[in-house]
């Protein structure tokens, strides 16, 4: 047995599958599923990555810790992908991005693709952009609600947060202290109207949530909504 300290680069045991989703409209899009090994999954993360005109793509470092850390560490299931256009080291996915618009497809792609794998208890975590996707089409999917990593709330309307209020779903935002796009106090007012709305304010949090702490920090919010019996998490495992 080696002792390994969970740090940035840290990969713990962890069954990847890398496919090919296929949206409605024609486009493929890169894709992998990451599971605990031997033993099924408790719950099931769909990943929404960051704007990719700004760099976001399925690697971006969250989503890819989230892959590398919980499928061992909180028997997760984590589902990743490239929306349309976008490109990262996996791959490129076919398609041109689209705003927001005809990524609605991707969202629908990637949830549809989750149930036809009998893959437990689907959660949509959204990161930024992510989480614009996930307010404006995820309410009407069958999944247990949605995650909000730095909710910029630049696309979703309140149009769109009025859909949640009729559906029996969680809406967990997780707010950075110093976003760049809404602070807390911010937040508050803007999901106001969002009846189910449960905000998370992380003291010195920033929009990127770069750094082993804020990652801790973020990391371990998620496991609270999905699998809370996996807290805390570890900061080293024997391997």
């Amino acid at each position: 047995m080696t002792l390994v300290d969970i740090r940035s680069g840290a990969e713990l045991p962890v069954e990847r599958h890398p496919f090919t989703l296929h949206t409605a409209d024609g486009e493929a899009l890169v894709a992998e599923l990451a599971l605990p090994v031997g033993k099924p999954p408790v719950a099931t993360l769909i990943c929404l990555h960051p704007l990719p005109t700004h760099g976001g793509f399925m690697e971006s470092h969250v989503m890819r810790k989230a892959s590398n850390r919980l499928p061992y560490l909180a028997d997760l299931a984590v589902l990743r992908f490239n929306t349309r256009g976008t490109e990262s080291p996996q791959g490129k996915s076919t398609g041109s991005f689209d705003g927001g618009v005809a990524e609605q497809h991707d969202l629908e792609a990637a949830v549809a693709w989750a149930v036809a794998q009998g893959l437990p208890n689907l959660w949509l975590l959204g990161w930024s952009f992510g989480t614009e996707l996930t307010l404006k089409y995820g309410s009407n999917q069958p999944v247990l609600g949605g995650i909000l990593l730095s909710p910029p709330l630049h696309r979703a309307t309140q149009q769109d947060l009025e859909k949640w209020n009729h559906v029996d779903k969680r809406v967990v935002g997780i707010i950075p202290e110093f976003d760049d796009y809404l602070k807390p106090d911010e937040a508050s007012v803007a999901f106001g109207s969002l009846r189910k709305f449960e905000q998370i304010n992380v003291a010195g949090g920033k929009h990127l949530w770069v750094g082993e702490d804020q990652v801790y920090r973020v990391l371990s919010e998620i496991v609270a909504v999905v699998n809370p019996a996996a807290l805390p998490l570890p900061t080293s495992v024997e391997i």
